[in-house]
């Protein structure tokens, strides 16, 4: 167990990081993630109000259908990163844990005559695999043809579930949510089932590695743009267009001709493990920095993902690491590092 944005989480259970991130990609894990933040938005115009601080097109998002989007500053850097879920009547948001009180006081302050409540009272769990669909429709046989990012209600083990088709590892999965009184049961429920297994911090963070996911605090930042992030597929073309939401002038220049620099894919050579901070560099000048890197169980080889000087972010590209002050060779690679298998129905 170690501290992580204010709760004690468990890095491993007993069956080791890279078993379970082995397991993850087999069968299916579960995941304890209710250290997330669950907010509702109510309000008639929520979906309007929204958009002036995310890039994303709120609006257009069907009941039931859930978009990823990013909380953008006035510089255009990323204040975190979110998922928004249309429920029709109002709107249900999940945000990191270390940033939801600050995400709370940038809506309460941009989205006034909203109802904007925190859902201090309700768990967050999450199955992913390619076996999570099997024990799914155990226990609602049509979860098996629910879309991707899109969510429906169903009982489990008794209690009321708000369950989505999503998840942050590359795999098919599913994120239930549910009150506080009804976690440890579902989750208990889940775990005796053959193809569950509980899993840590470590694997969350080698399997989303590995997919090529950004994680806030490290990949993203206030400083960083989803443009150089590699986000621009999340700005639809009527956001491009009419802009409106805060970071808009950035973004857009840097849409329309290119940014500074570029999120890549790093390949080091042999086994070194290029960890965040570490240098990228071209004939001995610094180009870039690591942001998250480590061994990849799936790839066999260590990984890493970092930015670079846009010139230099091109695939095949020949780099050197600066690890333990040693130049360590790597290549620049296509993200991401391991095939996402999510459900296209």
């Amino acid at each position: 167990m170690v501290g992580f944005a204010g709760y004690d989480m468990p890095v491993q259970y007993p069956m080791g990081v890279l078993e379970e991130h082995k397991h993850c990609r087999n069968a299916a894990g579960l995941f304890d993630v209710s250290h997330m933040g669950q907010v509702r938005l109510e309000g008639s115009n929520a979906a309007v109000a929204l958009e002036k601080i995310v890039p994303a097109d709120v609006q257009g998002l069907e009941k039931d259908r859930m978009r990823y989007t990013m909380f953008t500053s006035d510089s255009g850097g990323v204040l975190d990163d979110l998922i928004v879920l249309n429920r029709g009547d109002h709107l249900f948001l999940v945000v990191n844990a270390a940033c939801k009180h600050e995400d709370l006081a940038l809506m309460k302050e941009h989205l006034r005559g909203l109802k904007i409540s925190y859902l201090e009272n309700r768990a967050l769990l999450a199955l992913q695999g390619p076996k999570a669909v099997t024990v799914m429709s155990r226990i609602a046989p049509n979860a098996a043809e629910m879309p991707f990012m899109s969510a429906t209600e169903f009982e489990i083990a008794g209690f009321n579930c708000l369950v989505t088709r999503s998840g942050y590892t590359g795999e098919d999965g599913f994120e239930i949510g549910l009150e506080n009184n009804g976690a440890e049961a579902v989750a208990r429920f889940l775990l005796d089932q053959e193809e569950v297994a509980p899993i840590g911090l470590g694997a969350r963070d080698s399997l989303r590695l590995e997919a090529g996911l950004c994680l806030y605090g490290h990949d993203l930042d206030q400083n960083t743009s989803p443009i150089e992030a590699g986000l621009a597929w999340t700005i639809g073309n009527r956001r491009r267009k009419d802009g409106g939401f805060q970071g808009y002038d950035r973004i857009n220049r840097e849409l329309t001709h290119k940014p500074s620099r570029r999120r890549v894919g790093i390949r080091p050579d042999g086994r070194v493990i290029a960890r965040e901070g570490v240098e990228i560099q071209v004939d001995g000048h610094t180009i870039g920095t690591v942001t998250s890197g480590g061994f990849g169980p799936s790839s066999e080889c260590p990984i890493a993902m970092g930015y670079v000087a846009s010139e230099f972010a091109t695939v095949g590209r020949k780099v050197e690491l600066l690890v333990r002050g040693q130049a360590r060779p790597g290549e620049i690679v296509k993200l991401p590092f391991h095939p996402h298998r999510y459900f296209k129905g």
